[in-house]
C-alpha cells in the first residue's frame, strides 16, 4: 500500500472552460462546447451572468489573449459574443456613450433637416450634418469628411478630418486618434462644428442601432470585420479569433464555441489523503503515471456528479516525491495510541 496526498482545486466555471481575469473585476469563462445563440444565453445566464458584452478595447485585448483556437477547430476559431439584432428599426443614440458627458436631455438634441430621418428607408442608419447645420440620416456606407472630438470633462474640442470615409471607418478613426465622433449637445455646439467643417459635408457621431447586447448593456463600442454586418437574416455574432476577434453576423441557429461573463468568484482549495494498492508495482511517482491516475480520478468523480470545474494537481511532500510506502509498523502503533 502507497500514500499519496491530492490537492482538489474547485473554480466556479462550467464545462470545457478557461477563465480570464479582467481589470473591471470580471471572468470571461470560454465555452468550447458548441451551441446555438440561445442554448449559450441559456448556459451562461444559468452558470455565470450572461453572455459576454464587449464594451472596449481592453476587453477585445483580454478575449484575444486567452482564446485557445486548438479548442476551437469545430467553430472554426469563432465564438458567440453577446450581440444580437432584434429586427427593430431601433433608436437613435450618440458613439459616445458615456453618461457623465451628457447632462439632462442633452442626449435627445437634434437637428433634423425637415422631413428626416427617412422613415421609410431602414437601411439609412448614419447621419451628417451639412452646409446648412442641419442633419440628415444616409446609409453607413456613403463616404464624407469626419468631425471627430476630444473630450477632457465635460469639455469638447472638435477637429475636422480632411478625409473622406465611411461611417464605421470614420468611428474607428476617432476613437484610435481621439476622443470618439463628435456628439452635439445643444445649439452652441452645432454651430461650432459646423464652423470647423468649414461647409463640408460633415458626419457626426448619431447612429440608429438595432443591435442589443443580451444582458442589455448600453455600450456602443463596435469591433466589426471589414464589410459586416453583411445580412439581415444574420442576427447574431461570433468573434473570429483568427482575426483579432474581429465580429461577424451568423444565424443564431449556427453552433459555435462562446463566451460568458460573470464576477470574480474566490478560488477554494481542498487537501485530501487517499490511499491505492500498486498491484502492478508501477513507478508511481513517473509523471506519466501521475497524469493518467489523475485522468481516471477526474473520471471518477464526474461519475458522482460532479462537473469540469474541478481541477486536481498532486501535492508533493517535503522530500519533493508524492508517494511513499506506507509503514505498516508505524500505522499500527498509532492506532494503539488512539484506542488508548
Amino acid at each position: 500500500m502507497e500514500r499519496l496526498l491530492l490537492t482538489i482545486t474547485i473554480i466556479i466555471a462550467g464545462a470545457g472552460l478557461s477563465a480570464v481575469s479582467s481589470a473591471a473585476g470580471l471572468h470571461y469563462y470560454f465555452v468550447y462546447d458548441r451551441k446555438n445563440f440561445t442554448e449559450a444565453q441559456r448556459y451562461c445566464r444559468e452558470k455565470h451572468t450572461d453572455l459576454v458584452t464587449v464594451d472596449s478595447k481592453e476587453v477585445m485585448k483580454i478575449l484575444n489573449n486567452k482564446a485557445n483556437l486548438t479548442k476551437m477547430v469545430y467553430s472554426k476559431n469563432r465564438a458567440l459574443i453577446g450581440l444580437y439584432n432584434d429586427h427593430v428599426l431601433g433608436s437613435w443614440r450618440w458613439s459616445l456613450s458615456d453618461p457623465s458627458f451628457y447632462k439632462p436631455g442633452e442626449t435627445e438634441f437634434r437637428r433634423w433637416t425637415a422631413g428626416r430621418p427617412d422613415a421609410g428607408y431602414s437601411d439609412k442608419v448614419c447621419t451628417d450634418m451639412h452646409s446648412d447645420g442641419l442633419w440628415y440620416d444616409h446609409g453607413c456606407a456613403i463616404s464624407h469628411y469626419p468631425v471627430c472630438a476630444d473630450v477632457k470633462g465635460s469639455d469638447v474640442t472638435f477637429v475636422f478630418i480632411n478625409t473622406t470615409m465611411t461611417w464605421p471607418e470614420a468611428q474607428s478613426y476617432c476613437r484610435d486618434h481621439h476622443t470618439d465622433l463628435a456628439s452635439v449637445r445643444n445649439v452652441a455646439e452645432n454651430q461650432k462644428v459646423r464652423e470647423v467643417a468649414g461647409g463640408q459635408y460633415a458626419l457626426i457621431g448619431l447612429f440608429r442601432d438595432s443591435w442589443n447586447w443580451s444582458d442589455g448593456s448600453t455600450s456602443s463600442f463596435s469591433f466589426w470585420k471589414k464589410g459586416q454586418p453583411d445580412n439581415k437574416n444574420e442576427t447574431c455574432v461570433a468573434a473570429d479569433f483568427s482575426q483579432s476577434g474581429a465580429w461577424e453576423d451568423w444565424s443564431c441557429d449556427m453552433e459555435r464555441a462562446f463566451i460568458c461573463y460573470g464576477p470574480v468568484v474566490p478560488v477554494s482549495k481542498k487537501v485530501m489523503k487517499v490511499k491505492f494498492e500498486n498491484k502492478k508495482n508501477l513507478d508511481l511517482n513517473d509523471p506519466a503515471v501521475m497524469e493518467a491516475m489523475l485522468k481516471q480520478l477526474k473520471q471518477k468523480l464526474r461519475a458522482q456528479g460532479l462537473d469540469d470545474n474541478i481541477k486536481l494537481s498532486w501535492r508533493k511532500q517535503a522530500d519533493g516525491k508524492v508517494f511513499h510506502k506506507e509503514d505498516k509498523k508505524t500505522n499500527k502503533r498509532r492506532r494503539k495510541r488512539e484506542e488508548l
